[in-house]
């Protein structure tokens, strides 16, 4: 850690003042950052609830524009504390709470997701977790109340994603369901729990049972007769959805065509690799040959934790002896199958003490058993190191210099999915992909993300398809995507609906390598010969999660 003699400044204060805020209105996210004195309530997500978070929000927001800064640190807090802010105002006044329903970050899947976090070693722990499950009714009883607001203002979300949900619901809440499954097999590391706990337990998750059936009833009865046919959400709300995940204003019509390259040169570059794999093959025959060699493949969720757990231990011993600066505390990552069946991988950041670890989750599909390890090298580096966990376990790390807000709460999806691309390219730099299976796997991974550029754009745009048979729509995002990734199909169509229900959050992953590679030419180019690569990693990263606005502010002014 560096600069360990700073006083905390008037912003840290009101940074610091923040997330005490954000951890009291909402538990779940107090939980995801690792403190736990919320952890046996749950959010308010009635209008009333979202309305209090938008006070607060002001009031914040007034106390931070009128702090002068005391230094940089200051001055990036501050820049980013205001533009998060207001941002969260402009989605409140755009009543994206009236229509939040989708496959995979909406209250149906969050508060159910929480649990994941919550500490489990002890019958005290498990007191926690019953009294959270009581809570549950309530908290998916206000989210019912914002819906049926919406319906009654005709702010409304797709249908497609109304149904889908509810097909996740039904299996959230079936007699082999997350909730069953999750009581039924409660128990501390030592002993057993208590009779009357376990009663409780048993008590509190079948009334969360009933609750999300209610639910899933009035998506099905109310929401969806009244929601809409159109799954695109028109070029307005995109921007404001575009600039949320990425910390930036872009435009919009140069990204897509910039997509539209960018996917034909990924396309190109696995062309010529598969010619390595097989000579003379497609892209589609490399990979079917790969498909067919059984020492690329794994058997089982057992055998893949293991792979992965491994390859990521490997990576962190190896790169912390050579190209970066590791942490005793950030070497711990774990390796997790996840306990839903959604598709995704995905990465939780430790706590602020580091007394949860992060942790890599791989949630996989009903039926998919095999895998193949040239495909999914790069995710294990995209989600591990040099990836989001040395990307988010470093701020954590980072106390001297960064307050809880900048540690925990700070940032966006392009800040850090476009740090993960632009760390498996360092990868394959570093020589850690030189068999050409595991770039094959690479570029089948920086396709898909570009692809999405494209899809996401076109579709909620409403922009005419390449290949000029009318405007995008769901069904040839599917074919669209179909063609351009190398994955079961379960993935595809989880992956499509993903895009189609969270406008612009999938093309910040590719738009934000862009920007974070245009940002090192940059401070290359300025630099000249003094430039090293190594401490413009160690700078970018030492300013934690921020905007991609604010990032190029503070990297290249």
């Amino acid at each position: 850690m560096t600069n360990p003699s700073r006083t905390p400044s008037q912003i840290d204060a009101i940074a610091e003042a923040w997330v005490d805020t954000v951890a009291d209105l909402s538990p779940s996210t107090a939980t995801y950052i690792g403190r736990s004195e919320h952890n046996e309530r749950l959010e308010d997500l009635s209008p009333a609830g979202h309305e209090r978070v938008a006070e607060e929000i002001r009031r914040t927001l007034g106390a931070v524009r009128e702090a002068t800064p005391v230094d940089a640190i200051d001055e990036v807090t501050k820049t980013d504390l205001v533009r998060d802010l207001e941002l969260s105002l402009e989605l409140h006044h755009a009543q994206w709470d009236l229509r939040d329903v989708n496959v995979i970050a909406s209250p149906a899947q969050n508060l159910r997701g929480v649990f994941d976090l919550m500490p489990t070693d002890t019958a005290d722990d498990w007191e926690v977790v019953s009294k959270r499950l009581r809570a549950l009714p309530a908290a998916l009883d206000g989210y019912v109340e914002t819906l049926r607001a919406g319906i009654a203002g005709d702010v409304v979300p797709a249908r497609r994603q109304v149904l889908e949900v509810v097909a996740q619901i039904e299996r959230y809440t079936a007699p082999s369901g997350f909730f069953a499954e999750f009581a039924g097999n409660a128990a501390p590391k030592e002993g057993q729990l208590p009779a009357a706990l376990a009663r409780d337990l048993a008590d509190n998750a079948n009334a969360v049972r009933v609750a999300y059936d209610r639910l899933a009833d009035i998506l099905r009865t109310e929401l969806a007769p009244a929601a809409s046919e159109e799954d695109a959400v028109g070029r307005d709300l995109y921007a404001l959805h575009s600039r949320r995940f990425l910390g930036a204003a872009v435009d919009l019509d140069e990204t897509y065509e910039w997509g539209v390259e960018e996917l034909a040169r990924m396309v190109a570059e696995q062309e010529s690799i598969a010619n390595e794999i097989k000579p003379g093959a497609t892209v589609e025959e490399a990979v079917a040959f790969l498909e067919a060699d059984a020492s690329h493949k794994l058997h089982g969720t057992d055998a893949l934790q293991k792979w992965m757990q491994e390859t990521s231990d490997r990576a962190i011993e190896e790169l912390g002896r050579t190209h970066f600066d590791i942490p005793e505390p950030i070497r711990a990552l774990e390796c997790m199958i996840a306990p839903t069946q959604e598709g995704g991988i995905y990465y939780t950041g430790p706590t602020d003490d580091f007394s949860r670890p992060g942790r890599m989750w791989w949630s996989v599909p009903e039926g998919v058993t095999e895998f193949d390890t040239w495909r999914e090298l790069t995710t294990v580096y995209h989600e591990g190191v040099p990836g989001h966990h040395l990307q988010i376990a470093q701020q954590v790390y980072n106390r001297a210099e960064l307050n809880s807000w900048r540690r925990l709460l700070a940032g966006t999806s392009g800040h850090a999915e476009g740090w993960a691309l632009y760390a498996e390219r360092l990868m394959e730099q570093l020589g850690y992909l030189d068999d050409p299976a595991d770039r094959l796997g690479m570029l089948d991974g920086q396709r898909m993300r570009a692809a999405r550029v494209v899809l996401d754009i076109g579709v909620h745009l409403g922009k005419p398809r390449p290949d000029g048979q009318g405007t995008w729509d769901a069904d040839y995002a599917l074919e669209f995507m179909r063609a351009n990734v190398n994955m079961p199909d379960a993935f595809v169509r989880f992956e499509v609906n993903r895009y189609l229900g969270w406008p612009g959050q999938a093309p910040s992953y590719k738009v934000g390598q862009r920007i974070w590679e245009q940002l090192r030419d940059e401070v290359a180019e300025r630099e000249g010969d003094d430039f090293s690569i190594k401490a413009f990693h160690k700078r970018a990263l030492n300013i934690g999660s921020v905007g991609l606005d604010t990032l190029r502010t503070a990297l290249v002014g």
